[in-house]
């Protein structure tokens, strides 16, 4: 049994409408949507019901521990050679492609059909306790009263992504009539920290699905038929089909190990498996001799990284579509031999094609009942595009998949595009002793990964654990942290290495962890985002 209850996430307006839920009776399930629709008000560009994401759920007097997925789909007009004569380049992440005049990043045809309000009602009917309109409410208040423009969302919006060959977020949001009029001031000037951003279409959207009593009114109702209007204008391919057949899915978990703690994340077309992976290939070194932030810590990480990156390249797909070999990908046999050529000094190469952070947000949560939750939610990208009077954005996710057919990753109508979503809990026997996730895109896994080596391998607590200097490692370049120390880099780089060195203190992705420990829980939110963590007796 778990004496406290905790939750954790990037915006504090969220994480209190979670902590409030949890004060009322509510339990994890419970406390995770609430949290989720106020992430949908308060980092619009991040998540919404515009989205898509996926939830671990493990509660143990129910004896139940699933996946609920909610990915979003492609067009059911969608084909895979709709773009191949527009291909360029893809980002340097490898998270998506880029096309001629962008068009698979901005505006209508960028979009795949939404599945997060289906997942949240999913979550609260199997899983929850609560009524529909009471667990909304919260959302709804911050839309229509409005809330403070907070640092990251500011630097979001203003970071320049040209050099990528992708659009900024500034340029979406001046896409719709609604985004100039929500995120800019009357003269055209983008609102600044600080400023009170309101959104009455959206706080009236909710309201509506609120009153409606379920995501009907959203995938067959009133809704469905303003959305299917708006793309038939915008030249866009979601249409009332593509909403009213959209169906979540349930998997199991897969299943690793880490030096005798049992890992369970999600399976394709989840990133929870790359994860894993990961932490195999790792389990052959040790990484506390090394030093953490140490020359040989960091090579002997970006090379494991690497090969994880390879592996998922090749083979990650909806495994409705394509065969995905887990269990060969997972098997220890296959981590020993990378790490045999790890050791040997062999340098792994990643294929990009010629020529980041991205968004998505993350709640970890357990409650006192001894419930736990992951969930990692998201827009992909946003794609700019708002239907006038509902408020959202959709997301923008039809631009990471791979307009060239016969992958993995191709486009096909009603497919499911690989995420880099990893909700994961560690458990120490049948108790669970981590919870966590995080937002980043292709940095997600080597993020939740090294999260769990600093509490396994170093003995942190779980805020030095989400804050700790890290690196990734999923291009041909190791990009490390501004806390990395010089001398590594120096060092790296007269081995050959390319180092990147980012500007930001805390970089790539965002940990948002819980530890238990005693049966007393603690949350962490890592710091290069706003959030923060609440635990209630």
């Amino acid at each position: 049994m778990i004496r406290n209850a905790t939750i954790v996430a990037p915006q504090p307006e969220a994480v209190e409408a979670g902590a409030e839920v949890l004060e009322r009776g509510g339990n994890a399930i419970d406390a995770a949507l609430a949290c989720a629709f106020v992430q949908g008000v308060v980092d619009p560009q991040m998540c919404g019901i515009g989205g898509f994401g996926s939830m671990q759920v493990y509660m143990p007097k129910r004896g139940i521990h699933e996946i609920l997925e909610f990915y979003a789909l492609a067009p059911l007009a969608a084909t895979p050679e709709m773009w191949l004569d527009k291909l360029i380049g893809q980002s340097r992440d490898g998270f998506g492609f880029i096309l001629q005049d962008n068009i698979s990043e901005i505006g209508y045809l960028a979009c795949c059909t939404p599945g997060s309000l289906k997942g949240y009602e999913t979550a609260l009917q199997d899983y929850g306790s609560w009524d529909w309109a009471d667990l909304i409410a919260p959302a709804i208040r911050y839309a229509a009263e409005g809330f403070m423009i907070r640092p990251h969302m500011n630097w979001y919006w203003a970071k320049d992504q040209a050099g990528d060959g992708q659009i900024n977020t500034v340029d979406k949001l001046r896409f719709s009539k609604t985004g100039r009029q929500v995120y800019f001031n009357e003269d055209g000037v983008l609102r600044r920290v600080g400023d009170l951003l309101k959104n009455p279409d959206l706080a009236r959207t909710l309201e509506r699905i609120a009153q409606s009593g379920s995501s009907d009114i959203f995938y067959t109702g009133e809704i469905a038929q303003q959305i299917a209007a708006d793309f038939a204008a915008g030249g866009g391919l979601i249409g009332q089909e593509d909403l009213a057949q959209y169906r979540i899915t349930k998997a199991q978990p897969v299943w690793g190990d880490y030096r005798g703690h049992r890992i369970a994340s999600s399976p394709p077309p989840g990133s929870g498996f790359p994860m894993i992976e990961l932490l195999h290939i790792l389990e052959n070194f040790d990484l506390r001799a090394m030093g953490h932030g140490s020359t040989e810590y960091v090579r002997t990480m970006f090379e494991a990284m690497k090969h994880m990156t390879i592996d998922k390249d090749l083979h990650m797909g909806d495994p409705a579509y394509v065969d995905v070999p887990v269990e060969q990908l997972l098997a220890k046999e296959h981590a020993a031999e990378i790490a045999a050529r790890i050791k040997r000094g062999e340098r792994a190469n990643v294929e990009r094609l010629d020529m980041s952070q991205r968004d998505t947000t993350h709640i970890s949560v357990v409650d006192k009942e001894g419930n736990a939750v992951a969930l990692t939610h998201s827009l992909g990208s946003p794609s700019g595009a708002i239907t006038d009077g509902l408020g959202f954005m959709y997301n923008g996710l039809m631009g990471r998949f791979d307009p060239r057919p016969g992958r993995p990753a191709s486009i096909a109508p009603g497919k499911r595009r690989a995420s880099s979503a990893a909700p994961t809990i560690v458990f120490e026997g049948d108790v669970p002793s981590i919870v966590i996730g995080a937002p980043g895109g292709s940095y997600i896994a080597p993020t939740v990964a090294q999260g769990i080596v600093n509490i396994v391998d170093f003995d942190m607590g779980i805020f030095e654990a989400v804050a700790a200097p890290r690196l990734v490692g999923v291009s041909n370049s190791i990009d490390i942290c501004n806390r990395i120390r010089r001398s590594v880099s120096d060092a790296l780089r007269a081995d050959g290495y390319d180092v990147v060195r980012s500007a930001q203190t805390y970089a790539f992705a965002a940990l948002h962890g819980i530890r238990i420990k005693d049966g007393l829980s603690s949350g962490a939110a890592d710091p290069q985002r706003d959030g923060m963590a609440i635990s209630v007796a």
